[in-house]
């Protein structure tokens, strides 16, 4: 994000729409946009909670599917990418490995456009674009301003050994049309003596109601751009030489 890194720590992105309600829901809908998906998007699955969030907890941050109203996935065949509707809500979601912006950018805004042909929604209440990032870090021990800018102070008068942290804030943008929410914190480990740590970074409009659905394509490109700026303020060059940085 920002620089171009030969092994980026995304490892999902994520832009979800919620619409003004307007009528009931179709139950005839998701087929409607399976039949136009389908061969990009072949495998159909209902899932019943998929909301992405991070728990605090005693070995750190978890990841956690809260409870959601179903919804209607369609993924790519490898699994790495998907679509989920539900009454009111698309999500468009890419998973590992994230390639870039310019591919991803199409397939919401594709995908968006065939939405609108099928349910012809009123209006958004809500969009939100969010990348969620994960450092994994192969050491027993480490310093923590050594890889990210941006993580608990602790007073020089308390041990500064941490089994666990985690810090949050939220950012308004624009006159407070929008908000950021930047989320930092550890996570157990995928291997033994690794440091894992999740950033996750949400960019979401604050107040509902106040963009456009034709004005999409310009928010969801500056809200990619602030959030590739909060994530280049938030590391430190350690983490882009494990990011494999390209000049």
């Amino acid at each position: 994000m920002g620089k171009k890194y030969g092994n980026p720590p995304i490892i999902e992105a994520l832009c979800e729409f919620q619409f003004i309600p307007s009528r009931p829901w179709d139950l005839t809908i998701p087929g409607l946009i399976y039949e136009r998906v389908k061969n990009k998007f072949p495998v159909r699955q209902q899932q019943v909670g998929i909301g992405v969030q991070f728990r605090p907890t005693e070995k750190g941050l978890e990841h956690k599917v809260e409870p959601a109203p179903p919804r209607i996935q369609f993924h790519k065949k490898n699994k790495t990418a998907l679509i989920q509707v539900a009454p009111d809500l698309l999500a468009v979601n890419q998973l590992r490995p994230y390639s870039t912006w310019a591919k991803f950018k199409p397939m919401i805004l594709e995908t968006l456009k065939m939405y609108r042909e099928i349910v012809n929604p009123k209006g958004f209440k809500r969009i939100g674009l969010r990348y969620i990032n994960k450092i994994n870090i192969k050491a027993k021990s480490i310093e923590l301003s050594e890889y990210v800018d941006f993580y608990p102070y602790i007073s020089k008068e308390l041990p500064q050994v941490k089994t666990s942290f985690i810090s949050r804030v939220e950012i308004p943008y624009l006159n407070n049309r929008d908000l950021m929410v930047i989320t930092i914190g550890n996570a157990s480990p995928e291997i033994s003596e690794m440091l894992t740590i999740i950033l996750d970074i949400d960019y979401r409009i604050a107040n509902p109601e106040t963009i456009k659905i034709e004005a999409t394509d310009k928010w969801i490109e500056e809200a990619h751009s602030e959030i590739e700026s909060a994530f280049e303020s938030c590391i430190k060059d350690k983490s882009r030489v494990l990011f494999k940085e390209v000049e």
